[in-house]
């Protein structure tokens, strides 16, 4: 059986030269330089101090400013949190599988990770399941992540809720980690918001969007149908210029709800269109990640606090 894992390789060195590659490592790199992830200790507040250590319950309980204390690691944990629902089984922007987008993404923030020595995990799963594969070493083990994600995805399958994702991660996993979600285009309900800010609090988050395809495009000999809903519209009306121009509008205006989203939870988030956009994606995503960690937060020293 051909290997995912090195046909994403080849993908990335064709689409790529070396200087790309370069800088693609040194954003990846950049993510988590200067900032231990395994908690040890609490002490006093010094200035100088980074004001998002505090720990403010512990403040509270001790009547002065105490700090998270960190300790350096090797070896970071990178978690691939990838939608694996009926969804993905639908058309890309591209005309791609979402799915083999999804794979080639899963193998390109891997393989990255790989090559600076992190671990890396897959928690995957649709509205009604989760699965996960704990953080390991190794193209191997990656290879078996991006065969898990590409068995899964399905027409014949529940349909995506990445709630449920993020609700196994808040619950069932410890330890600060690097979140990379690769998820279909969907506006977030009021409790999956809450859940991405909770995650948000905890660990690194990047979210990486696979866009959907175009009303026409979807359009087959038998008509245009939703893979969520199972609802088809007929040929004659998904090809009909007005109903392309409301569908256009009405995706540009919940396109824009979303980013809301996203930019008040503080989470980098960038989209795909196909397999051949995937490396300046992620090179994109890195960058925003970045530029907004070194962005400074409001002070709260010697304001309140809701803890």
């Amino acid at each position: 059986m051909p290997s995912l894992l090195r046909r994403v390789k080849s993908r990335m060195f064709i689409f790529a030269h070396r200087r790309t590659l370069s800088l693609l490592d040194g954003e990846y790199g950049s993510v988590f330089k200067g900032r231990s992830l395994d908690f040890d200790e609490l002490r006093a507040y010094v200035p100088g101090d980074e004001v998002r250590d505090i720990d403010w319950k512990a403040t509270a309980r001790h009547g002065s400013p105490l700090v998270k204390r960190y300790v350096a690691v090797r070896r970071h944990a990178v978690l691939l949190l990838v939608d694996t629902g009926r969804n993905m089984a639908a058309q890309a922007f591209s005309g791609e599988s979402k799915r083999d987008i999804a794979v080639h993404a899963a193998g390109v923030l891997g393989y990255l990770a790989a090559r600076h020595g992190d671990d890396v995990g897959l928690l995957h799963g649709n509205a009604t399941n989760s699965w996960y594969l704990p953080p390991r070493s190794g193209e191997e083990h990656l290879e078996r992540l991006l065969r898990e994600v590409d068995a899964s995805a399905s027409l014949e399958g529940p349909v995506s809720g990445i709630a449920q994702q993020l609700d196994y991660v808040l619950r069932y996993l410890k330890g600060r980690l690097l979140i990379v979600a690769i998820a279909d285009e969907f506006l977030p309900d009021s409790r999956t918001e809450n859940l991405m800010r909770r995650l948000r609090g905890r660990h690194e988050v990047l979210w990486l969007t696979v866009r959907d395809a175009e009303l026409a495009v979807q359009a087959g000999h038998e008509g245009s149908t939703d893979v969520r809903t199972g609802q088809a519209i007929p040929l004659a009306l998904a090809m009909d210029g007005k109903v392309q121009a409301a569908y256009a509008e009405a995706m540009l205006e919940r396109e824009q709800q979303r980013r809301a989203v996203f930019h008040r939870l503080g989470i980098a988030e960038e989209h795909t269109s196909g397999s051949e956009e995937v490396l300046t994606s992620v090179f994109a995503l890195l960058e925003k990640h970045r530029s907004r960690a070194i962005t400074p937060r409001p002070s709260t020293v010697g304001g309140s606090h809701a803890g």
